[in-house]
């Protein structure tokens, strides 16, 4: 953390598909997103710096890399965290194109995520009854993460996020702010597209996705349990890719990889 209280993280372009031209703007509407929005509801701040092609990003940053696909990311080099242990953050560009989402929400989400959550351990607990309850994860953009509930900073699309007062299941309907853009009503309740990862304690059966195709009661334990026996619309691209934060949290962390990454011979450092 740098000595005004924010954290310093490093936006590396090791993509094919786009231009350091492309990435700049996003850059900064993701600061101002950062600064602006998520900083007051969440109390935390960080400067974001622009690392172009071929370019190695500043010592002792975090890093959220600009990635054509998880094949890419391990290919390069770009593992679990970055070379010096601390948080990183990919966005598969590649893929986003590819199924036709904005590449820039993806980027606005994974680094709201890192922000909210570095280590990728915290989790927010809901006891219903005596011997019973869920463990959420705590992620802060996958209850709301379609492009369609995104927003624009500067004509850059963003990922809308959730306020703190979602995991906190003591709200009533309307009673607080619970997203950015003021599309939820109460804690724990998914928006179409949205998604969360949950641990039913008494289950045994590990992290599971609960939906929004299937309403439920989200901050009632016995009806998850039901609804994530009951089918689900599945998508290809909603399984946790390698790299992700999803896969991630479910990879032992003495499994967890620092990056190795070189800059390509004959092009100079910066």
């Amino acid at each position: 953390m740098s000595s005004k209280g924010k954290f310093d993280i490093s936006v590396i372009n090791a993509s094919t598909v786009l231009s350091d031209d492309q990435i700049r703007p996003v850059v900064a509407a993701l600061q101002k997103q950062v600064s602006q929005h998520f900083a007051p509801a969440w109390g935390t701040d960080a400067r974001l710096t622009f690392v172009p092609k071929g370019h190695q990003p500043a010592p002792k940053s975090w890093w959220l890399a600009i990635l054509d696909n998880s094949d890419q990311a391990g290919a390069l080099g770009y593992h679990d965290l970055t070379n010096e242990g601390l948080p990183l953050g990919k966005v598969f560009a590649g893929s986003d194109v590819a199924y036709g989402y904005q590449w820039s929400v993806t980027a606005s989400h994974e680094l709201l995520e890192m922000l909210a959550d570095p280590d990728i351990n915290l989790t927010v607990f809901v006891q219903s009854d005596a011997t019973r309850g869920l463990i959420y994860m705590h992620e802060v953009c996958d209850a709301c993460e379609a492009d369609e509930l995104g927003y624009r900073i500067d004509g850059v699309l963003v990922s809308d996020f959730v306020y703190p007062a979602w995991f906190e299941s003591f709200w009533s309907v309307g009673a607080a702010q619970f997203d950015q853009q003021k599309k939820i009503d109460k804690p724990f309740d998914l928006l179409p597209g949205g998604y969360i990862g949950v641990f039913d304690v008494r289950a045994g059966t590990g992290w599971q996705q609960l939906t929004a195709d299937v309403p439920v009661d989200v901050a009632n334990a016995g009806a998850v349990v039901d609804a994530l026996r009951r089918p689900a619309t599945y998508r290809y691209d909603m399984r946790p890719r390698i790299g992700s934060r999803r896969e991630r949290r479910r990879t032992p962390r003495d499994r967890w990889l620092r990056s190795n990454v070189r800059v390509p011979a004959g092009v100079a450092g910066g």
